[in-house]
This record gives C-alpha cells, structure tokens and sequence, in this order.
C-alpha cells in the first residue's frame, strides 16, 4: 500500500482518492448499475474531463468485489492509431483488454484468454469475448472506455461484432452481459456507425436511444462545496460562501473547472488565507490567459464546420438556420460541452464564454496599437468616452478588412469590438459578456476597480449594448434602446451605451461611420448612441 500522501484538486487524468480530493463517483451515475444487472448494453457521454472515467473505474471495482460479475474497464484511445485498419484496431483492442485484466489483480481463472484466437480479422474481437465468457465463472460485463478513439472502419467493425455477439445471447452462446461504450458522443454517433439512420427509432445497433444514454452531469452547487469542504477538512483552510458560490457561477458545475480553479487559487496563488469571490475571479482570469490543456483543446474545435454553424450565431445572437442537418451539429456541440444542454442556446458557462470571445477576437487584437494606460484619467478611472472615440478611428481604418478576415463572418463586429475592449481594458479591468442565439445583440459590462478620494476601493461599471443593422431589416435603435434599459435595470446603472453595426449594402462609406448621438430609452435614460 502507498504511504499516505496530502491530497490535492486534480486537473489532469482519472482522480485517486487516496491522491485527489473527488466526490463519490457513482452516485454520478446512479441508473448504470440497473442497466448492468439488466444485461443491458448502452452509452455513457459527457464532454472532457467530467470524470467519466472515474466513475467507470469505481463502478467496475464495485461490481467485481460484489463475486458475482466480472466487470472490467479498458480504453480504446490507443487503437485510434489504427485509423480504418480494422484488423490492427482489433489486436491493439485485445491486448489492451488483457493488459487491464492483468492490471486489476483478477485470479487466473477471470483473466480474458491470453493469445487472440484463430479467426479471420473481423471477427476476432467477437471470437475473443465468446472464449472469455465461455471460460469465465462470473457474468462478464465491458466497459469500453473512449470509445470515440476509434475511427471508420475500425468502429464500424468493432460496433458490428458486438451487435451480433448481443444478439446471438438468447441463443446460449456466450458474450458479455452487459457493454458499456464510454466517450464524448451520444448514441446516435454509434448508430450511424454501425449502419443505422440516427433519426430512427429502431436502430440497427443493439443500443437504444431513449432508455440505454446516460450523460454524465454537472457538479452542482452543493457537491462544489461538499468538494472544497474536504480540503477544509484536510487543512483548515475555508472556501467562504461567497466564494463557492462564485465558483459555481462562473463554471455552472462543470467538473474540471471547478478543480482548476481550487488547484490555481491554493497551488498556483498561494493564497494560505480564507478563500474569498475576489480571489476566485482572479483565478479565472489566470485560467483564461494562460489557456489550459482543456481550455485549449475545446477552442481549438470553433473553426469545425459542425461548432461553427452553431456557435456563429450564438455571438451573433442571431437565429440559427435549422435544416434537418442542424440538430446533428447541436448534438455535437452539446456532447463537447461548449453549449448548454437544455434552450435557450448559450455557451455552457461564463468562463467558456469569455474564452470564447477571446479566441475568435485574437486576429483582430493585433492591429490595436493604443496605449492602454493612456485610457486612465487622473482620478484612476477608465475613460470609456475616449475609448469609444478611438474605436471611431480604428474601426474606419481596419473594421472592413477585419470583417473580411473573420471566419465568424456574421458575428465579425462583435468579436472585434470585443478585442478592442480586451485590449484596452483588460489589464486593469474585467469585461462581463453576457450573448445568446436569438437575442439579436451582445450585452458587455465593464468593471474597472479605482481607489476613491479617501482611498478607499470603488469599482466603476459601464455598460454597452451591442446591435447589428443587417440588410432588409429595420433600423435597430428602438428596440436596442428597449433592451438596453433592461439591462441597466439589472445593472442598477443609470446610463449606458449603444453600438449599432451598420452591416446594410447601403450603409455609409467606411470613412463616415462613427457618430455618436443622444437618446431617450423608454424609461427615460439618456444614453450614448454610436453608429458603426
């Protein structure tokens, strides 16, 4: 047995409890258990890093400890190698399986068998798992892990010989009772796979799509502190309240952030004190710059055709051009994690959505050539109005080759506004952006902290309101000014600004654009109109 070790948030690979602070992790998954005594075989999705893995493992031990099933957890992700070689997929997938039963400590008598049989490739995997459960003294039960790493053929096949071994059950020959196929996507990427029409209700796959998919959730608010409350146990050092609550604010549960952002504020920041909301979001800014592993590898995704058909219109805040191609690129942006998995259509959580906006905006950040600290009047407050000002400059000089480079081409204002504003503001401030499909504009709230005449420590918030004229629509300003006094209402602000994107052919010439105007919103504000 290891010695015992402090233990500490894990951000990287399955969690050990004797190594990380982590929640009970089958209760994540509180129908597997039902389905595996049933001799069901089905999916378990969730994106990355949500502790899918983990709570296979533990359930495989808890299964196998029980005597009466022999449950066993492997990963395909090696065979991803084999790409469409389907033969290669099937010897790298059974030297995996016997290397994880091997792994585990099984008697002789449990362990898959130790050559791979005589049969013609295509068949072997089906042929090994026949001889296994025809040598095995318990029920066996698979558990296959990233499953996703398989590609084409190679899925095809393997998908295939477990449908027939699933279905030749009932005619005594022996097979796993039970398969669980572990990875990103939902059932309707293996049926499609394996031959069958992702909309039809009676698969050609042994998997049924209503009752045999099971999603991996979200930590909720209470888990995230029954999590944080084991370091508190450990050290005596206290997440506060608020700061929990500001966790799940910002990461709406997902698991590896919530990890992140423990590990960054006692590992990363040192912080030996109670843990407060201020240190909380500094810690999230840390995450976003230096752009970790997973932040990395979701963002890299946004340039797929699929993510971009759904994710353009959601920083538009425009509608999305549904076709009957249109919830296949929904569901897999959901199965990503990028988007929220229920209406409306929003990213997942504030952090993803900062990064979001930061990505999409950092060609555009490179032609900002202004001194942020020239932005900071003498009193130690943000001058917005000036900022605006020089938007009016850049956006004449740079906006129409930016808007043609944008690959977001829809949402290609918004985004290089948005990098304006993090260039300018970011060093001293913080941006709140609040954008969804559908609601026709992109809310941005500046929150600039400044030290008062008797020093004491003030933020100063302006809030914009961000719209779009677009062709053989009509002039945005009444209902811009309507949605504005909204948001300052939530605000509790009295003033703001609206940006109105002039996108019609009949726009102005570029170097016209930028007046700025008055206006009267419907409760009686007076707010600041730039026309761009």
């Amino acid at each position: 047995m290891r010695p015992s070790r402090a233990r500490s948030f894990n951000t990287a690979g399955p969690c050990d409890p004797q190594l990380h602070y982590m929640l009970p992790p089958t209760p994540r998954l509180p129908e597997a258990r039902a389905l595996i005594e049933m001799d069901r075989y089905f999916v378990v999705h969730a994106p990355r890093q949500t502790g899918k893995t983990t709570a296979l493992e533990a359930l495989a031990s808890e299964l196998t400890a029980e005597g009466d099933i022999a449950a066993l957890m492997f990963s395909c992700e090696r065979a991803k190698s084999a790409g469409d070689d389907y033969a290669a997929a099937e010897e790298i997938l059974l030297k995996s399986l016997r290397q994880a039963a091997e792994w585990s400590g099984w008697p002789e008598e449990l362990l898959p068998p130790d050559s791979c049989p005589q049969a013609p490739a295509g068949t072997r995997f089906d042929s090994a798992l026949t001889e296994w459960c025809r040598r095995s003294p318990r029920r066996v039960v698979l558990l296959m892990d990233e499953i996703d790493g398989l590609q084409g053929n190679s899925m095809v096949s393997i998908l295939s010989q477990l449908r027939d071994g699933h279905n030749s059950r009932p005619k005594g020959r022996p097979f796993p009772a039970s398969v669980v196929l572990c990875g990103l996507r939902d059932v309707r990427d293996y049926k499609v796979a394996c031959g069958g029409d992702a909309d039809r209700s009676n698969p050609i796959s042994p998997f049924n799509i209503v009752t045999k998919s099971l999603r991996l959730g979200d930590f909720t608010a209470g888990q995230i502190g029954e999590l944080y409350g084991q370091h508190t146990e450990a050290t005596g050092q206290e997440f506060t309240e608020d700061a929990v609550g500001r966790v799940f604010e910002l990461t709406q549960g997902q698991p590896w952030l919530v990890n992140a952002l423990a590990h960054e504020i006692i590992i990363e920041m040192g912080v030996t004190g109670a843990v407060t909301a201020g240190q909380v979001d500094e810690a999230k800014e840390r995450l976003i710059r230096a752009r970790a592993t997973h932040l990395d590898a979701l963002v890299a995704r946004l340039h797929e055709p699929r993510v971009k058909r759904v994710m353009e219109p959601v920083v538009a805040g425009s509608f999305p051009e549904v076709d009957p191609t249109f919830s296949d690129a929904l569901s897999y942006v959901r199965d990503l994690g990028l988007v929220k998995q229920k209406p409306p259509l929003e990213v997942a959580n504030p952090i993803y959505r900062e990064v979001v906006l930061r990505v999409l905006g950092d060609p555009a950040e490179q032609y900002v050539m202004a001194d942020p600290r020239s932005f900071v009047m003498r009193d130690g407050r943000f001058d917005l109005e000036r900022l605006l000002r020089e938007f009016v400059v850049f956006w004449r000089e740079h906006g129409e080759v930016l808007i043609q480079q944008e690959n977001y081409h829809e949402a290609a204002c918004q985004i290089i506004l948005m990098a304006y504003l993090h260039r300018l503001v970011n060093g001293g401030g913080q941006l709140d952006r609040e954008y969804a499909a559908g609601t026709k504009r992109l809310d941005v709230l500046v929150r600039w902290p400044y030290a008062g005449p008797d020093g004491e420590r003030l933020v100063q918030r302006e809030a914009l309101e961000l719209k779009v004229w677009r062709a053989g629509k009509e002039d945005p300003l009444a209902e811009g000014l309507a949605q504005l006094d909204g948001y300052l209402d939530r605000l509790s602000l009295t003033t703001g600004v609206l940006v109105i994107f002039d996108r019609r052919p009949e726009a102005p010439p570029w170097n016209q654009r930028g007046a700025f105007d008055l206006a009267t919103t419907p409760s009686g504000r007076q707010v600041t109109v730039l026309r761009a």
